[in-house]
């Protein structure tokens, strides 16, 4: 039998979304691997243990055959943490009913065979074989929470079962209104990431598209122009993409045989090529985290259910942050030391994780909260390697981005 794992994880902590202990509160910066504290559990909760004391079960990627008790699974915002346990049961912890450092619960018997969540911080959509419902998490407070069911759709029966949000077997979902968008079902859709203004889709034949606002390059087309429908991305048609991130503005895709692309706005490095603010955070530390402040609007505690994180990219366009944007509007490749494969990816807002096919990660882009996992924060327009996993003989399984941090599943060697 296989060890079990945990998740860990880094970055943004300012309201305990990562660990929900108030010794940790410092700056809200964890800047290198932490077990993620998950809530106490009730006796007729107990199949999961908490990661501090054991080990959270669970299974390396989101797809594929999946056992009758379903492992934790993880979909972080940016002011709260949720997490699915086997048994139905959804933890939120961070900001949490109108405060920062609170924990609540969702226990209801009716949550039994939720297969997926995925959270933001106004609406909470639950995946089951037979639907799809969207709850209103905006009240939830301390102890037993029941939020309000907003939106419900059926699957019909016959339709082929989707494993992840936020793809469905007609379309895919979202946690804003109207939450749900048809596709065609000539694109035979296998999996789809959502960024802040566009989305990826690959196809069961291998084939990668992409729609929505290209005006950072993050479709891939060579243009910054929008795309309404999906399009093709021709440079990549051809190639078997078996994986696909979408961060704010930029893209990641990872071929079957293990090779990364990398397109779309690279301000922080978050593509891994190299841009002029890496340097200047180098040479001036200081200045650079003035940059970062006046460059983007940072929620208080008090907003932070209405938030919608933005960048002032009028100001950064007329030069007023006196740092360059580059934008790569084609797919380039990226090669990861020592020529490793690659095996998932995942994005955060300007920020990326990979994992090998060796269990190894590496990030890179925006580190001002320690979301790159390296013991500091500093940002970084090269894949570095995270090497506590491999000082401490873990396999990383599998990584999901927040927008402004990042939780890896691991297991002993």
């Amino acid at each position: 039998m296989a060890a079990p794992g945990r998740w860990f994880g880094f970055g943004f902590n300012r309201f305990g979304q990562i660990v929900n202990r108030r010794e940790h509160e410092a700056d809200g910066t964890v800047s290198e691997p932490r077990a993620v504290t998950v809530p106490a559990q009730s006796p007729r909760q107990g199949e999961v243990e908490r990661p501090a004391s054991g080990s959270a079960r669970a299974a390396a990627g989101r797809g594929g055959h999946r056992p009758a008790q379903r492992p934790p699974q993880i979909s972080p915002a940016w002011s709260h943490t949720a997490y699915l346990t086997g048994d139905g049961s959804v933890y939120f912890f961070g900001f949490v009913g109108g405060h920062p450092w609170h924990q609540a619960c969702t226990s209801n018997q009716g949550h039994q065979g939720c297969t997926d969540i995925l959270s933001s911080e106004k609406y909470l959509l639950m995946l089951w074989q037979d639907r799809v419902e969207c709850w209103d998490i905006q009240n939830l407070y301390t102890g037993e929470a029941v939020g309000d069911v907003t939106w419900t759709k059926k699957l019909k029966e016959e339709e082929e079962r989707c494993s992840a949000l936020p793809l469905i077997p007609d379309g895919y979902v979202t946690t804003a209104p109207p939450f749900y968008k048809p596709l065609s079902p000539q694109l035979r859709a296998r999996k789809l990431a959502l960024g802040t203004e566009h989305a990826l889709l690959l196809s069961f034949d291998w084939t990668l598209h992409s729609w929505g606002s290209g005006r950072h390059g993050q479709l891939g087309h060579g243009s910054v122009e929008d795309e309404a429908e999906p399009r093709i991305v021709e440079a990549l048609h051809g190639l078997a993409m078996a994986e696909v991130a979408a961060g704010s503005w930029h893209s990641v895709s990872a071929s079957a045989s293990g090779d990364l692309y990398v397109w779309g706005w690279n301000e922080s490095g978050q593509l891994g090529l190299p841009t002029k603010s890496y340097s200047e955070e180098h040479q001036n530390p200081s200045q650079q985290k003035g940059l970062i402040a006046e460059g983007e609007d940072t929620p208080s505690p008090s907003d932070a259910r209405d938030t919608v994180i933005k960048f002032k990219s009028e100001k950064a366009a007329e030069g007023d942050l006196n740092t360059f944007i580059s934008i790569q509007a084609f797919p380039a490749l990226l090669d990861l030391p020592e020529e490793s494969e690659v095996g998932r990816v995942s994005c955060g807002s300007r920020h990326t994780a990979a994992i090998t096919r060796g269990g190894k990660l590496f990030t890179w882009g925006w580190g001002t909260y320690g979301q790159l996992g390296h013991g500091h924060t500093d940002s970084s327009d090269l894949p570095q390697l995270v090497e506590y996993f491999v000082q401490n003989h873990l396999s990383v399984l599998d990584v999901v981005c927040g927008p402004w941090n990042t939780f890896v599943f691991a297991r002993q060697e």
